[in-house]
């Protein structure tokens, strides 16, 4: 054979893309404008939002991206969420965890508002977040006042809270985790710690 034979495949690749052009083209559509259009960029209509991954204590930079006009009635929604590359922490890349922020955003057993569990009861109630942050800050008095340890038995002053803890997330900023420190010691609360030593 000479160095012009075609190969079986070669000739089905050839005959298939001529007939199928020149029919579509016979029957009056030309596929070149669809092929030539640009396809958008999925996040061309989207917000950027910068947060901090919330799961464990190096504190990933991560942006949420969220499609909404932002009008009175609409709400946004979030679509994609990636690494911050621009973060000194983790420069873009997000763990497993990370990654699947989405799906811990868009999870269907996800808690969106606040419970309250009576004593003695099986059920949980929705209360708003009102009610739960007045119910939280009644119970946070009424502890402190009762437990308030002022001066020990030296009669040194040391001002302790010790029937309550503290937990706080770590996966926040500096800022934040210096606030909630002077809160948590400026109420005189001892047993306090955060998720990075669980």
């Amino acid at each position: 054979m000479d160095g012009t034979a075609v190969s079986r495949r070669q000739l089905f690749r050839y005959t298939s893309a001529t007939l199928g052009a020149s029919t579509l083209t016979a029957l009056g559509f030309s596929p070149r404008p669809a092929l030539a259009e640009v396809r958008a960029f999925k996040l061309a209509r989207t917000t950027e939002t910068r947060n901090t991954c919330p799961y464990c204590s190096v504190s990933c930079g991560i942006i949420m991206y969220s499609l909404g006009d932002k009008s009175k009635n609409a709400k946004s929604s979030i679509i994609h969420i990636e690494g911050d590359p621009d973060h000194p922490v983790n420069r873009g890349t997000l763990c497993p965890k990370g990654a699947a922020l989405l799906d811990f955003i868009k999870a269907p057993t996800r808690l969106l508002y606040p419970e309250y569990r009576a004593p003695g009861s099986a059920e949980w109630k929705r209360v708003s977040w009102d009610w739960a942050m007045e119910r939280i800050a009644k119970l946070v008095k009424e502890d402190r006042d009762k437990n308030f340890i002022a001066k020990n038995k030296d009669g040194l002053t040391v001002n302790r809270w010790v029937s309550t803890g503290f937990l706080a997330a770590s996966a926040t900023t500096n800022e934040t985790a210096f606030l909630t420190y002077k809160i948590a010691r400026s109420l005189g609360i001892v047993a306090f710690d955060n998720q990075a030593r669980v």
